[in-house]
């Protein structure tokens, strides 16, 4: 009986010792990742959420340089077509192998018209399997970036796929939901353990991941907090361990705290207007008729409207740097002597109008999110604020980013913002998913506007095979020409990170804002 004893008393002392060993952290983030489904919106933070769970062929490590993940090695076959051997012993969360299978399923699937990575698969022409641990990955023209260019799509296990009719991604902007948006089972360090949309996600550590976890964190709990100083509340008073982003004038305050601090850093994020360039009349505008943003004219005078070093100044208190470009510095083929923005002009601005025929301005909707960006609807409203003193009247709507993009996705705007990491790192990766004429094959799916200049195209096609590296990039410079001198959009500025962290969290701040879990350390 004691010798029973004794061994009931060790089980409860081991279990304390596990249990004290179990970190977890507490994330808070502005808003919350819209699927669990990795192939239906690409957007920064739910690829950043998902990317935990889910992991693609070639990821990327600490410096942002391309690294084996499910992929151990690639190269090139032939012009048109790119090998990967597959890691083997990697199995999905429910213990399935992950096999060639599976990546001709996942690529399939993220090129599926519902989701949102056509553009991103949309140059690859076939996906064979080769034998299990080996995939050929044939693209309809050169592609020496295609590495790169799959380093954000995340493969899925087709078993699980099939059993859960979870075959197609979900259509964010048709509000389409199916059982990949609030499970998964992917490979990556952490499970999903709990899915409650703009509540709570829960995290737990993946016991059986094939790889290393250099952080000592057992369960992440990931909580949404759309108000700023909730948001910082709780960081201060320890009810969260990590939050963003930390709202500018709240970053003196949390380093002064004896328990937090605030990390900054520079953003790959270039803040960026649209304007929608297609439609005979806007949808959403006093100007019956025309569309007034059909002519350059009236593209310029906003752009000459908007005082863009009054808004670094009052709005983004000094954390933000101006651009005349869709890319900013840190990014392949940024070129600084091209980076000039126009004037802040705004006599010059309302000639412009009058020239085009509005010498009384006009009034437009401008669709904004309030809880994705640094000061998004801040951002905005001075933007109203600035177009307005050229007579241009701005009825702001402003929500949060939950039913932002699903609206704006799907066009039913008139004008709007959008911020854009490429995830290549390479400005070809903006000017296909932004500039491109749109096209049903997954061209410029993120051209909102529909801006469309030929010329242009055939460039960023030309940029897509190139692989002289000066020539590729006096290119790429060509390019932003065409679309500068177009005004095809307004761009505002690249934003920086700031992120509020407890001192006894250590974590990894990367420049293109994802947070990978498996280097987060939480001191006992």
């Amino acid at each position: 009986m004691k010798f029973k004893t004794r061994l009931l008393a060790a089980a409860a002392m081991a279990a304390l010792a596990v249990a004290a060993q179990a970190q977890t952290v507490r994330i808070a983030n502005q808003g919350d990742s819209l699927s669990m489904d990795p192939h239906s919106l690409n957007e920064t933070l739910q690829l950043s959420v998902t990317g935990n769970v889910y992991e693609p062929l070639v990821g990327r490590g600490k410096d942002l340089a391309l690294t084996p993940a499910l992929a151990t090695a690639w190269r090139q076959t032939s012009p048109t077509v790119w090998r990967f051997e597959l890691r083997r012993g990697v199995q999905f969360h429910d213990g399935t192998p992950f096999t060639a299978d599976d990546v001709v399923f996942s690529l399939r699937r993220a090129a599926d018209e519902g989701g949102d990575f056509r553009g991103v698969v949309g140059e690859i022409k076939e996906v064979r399997k080769v034998n299990d641990h080996t995939v050929d990955v044939e693209t309809k023209a050169p592609f020496p970036i295609l590495p790169d260019q799959l380093s954000t799509t995340y493969m899925m296990s087709q078993k699980w796929s099939e059993a859960n009719q979870a075959t197609r991604p979900v259509d964010r902007r048709k509000g389409l939901e199916n059982a990949a948006s609030f499970r998964a089972n992917g490979t990556g360090p952490f499970r999903l353990r709990e899915r409650q949309p703009n509540v709570r996600t829960t995290f737990v550590r993946n016991g059986n991941y094939w790889g290393k976890i250099e952080g000592n964190v057992q369960e992440v709990i990931f909580t949404p907090i759309g108000n700023d100083a909730t948001r910082v509340a709780a960081l201060l008073s320890g009810e969260v361990d990590v939050m963003e982003p930390v709202p500018l004038q709240d970053v003196e305050r949390i380093n002064a705290s004896p328990n937090s601090r605030v990390i900054v850093g520079p953003e790959l994020r270039t803040i960026f207007l649209g304007m929608d360039q297609k439609r005979d009349e806007l949808l959403f505008s006093n100007v019956k008729g025309k569309n007034p943003f059909k002519d350059k004219r009236v593209r310029q005078a906003f752009y000459q409207g908007i005082d863009i070093e009054g808004i670094k100044r009052t709005v983004m208190r000094g954390a933000s740097r101006p651009t005349a470009l869709l890319v900013g510095p840190g990014i392949n083929g940024f070129n600084a002597e091209a980076d000039k923005r126009l004037p802040y002009d705004p006599d010059a601005a309302k000639r412009l109008l009058t020239e085009a025929g509005y010498p009384n301005g006009f009034e437009v909707t401008m669709n904004c999110p309030n809880d994705r960006y640094v000061n998004d609807s801040r951002i905005c409203q001075a933007v109203a604020a600035n177009l307005s003193r050229i007579g241009v009247k701005i009825n702001l709507a402003a929500e949060t980013k939950g039913t932002y993009f699903p609206k704006v996705l799907r066009r039913d705007t008139s004008f709007y913002m959008l911020g854009w990491t490429p995830t290549t790192y390479d400005a070809h990766n903006a000017l296909n998913s932004l500039t491109r004429c749109v096209d049903d094959k997954g061209a410029g799916t993120f051209n909102l506007g529909a801006y469309c200049n030929p010329e242009l195209d055939k460039l960023t096609l030309a940029i897509q095979g190139e692989t002289d590296k000066a020539k590729r990039n006096d290119m790429i410079r060509q390019a932003f020409k065409i679309h500068g001198d177009d005004i095809g959009h307004l761009p505002l500025h690249q934003q920086s990170l700031a992120w509020g962290v407890s001192k006894k969290v250590n974590l990894v701040q990367l420049a293109d804002n994802m947070m990978p879990f498996k280097y987060i350390t939480v001191q006992k």
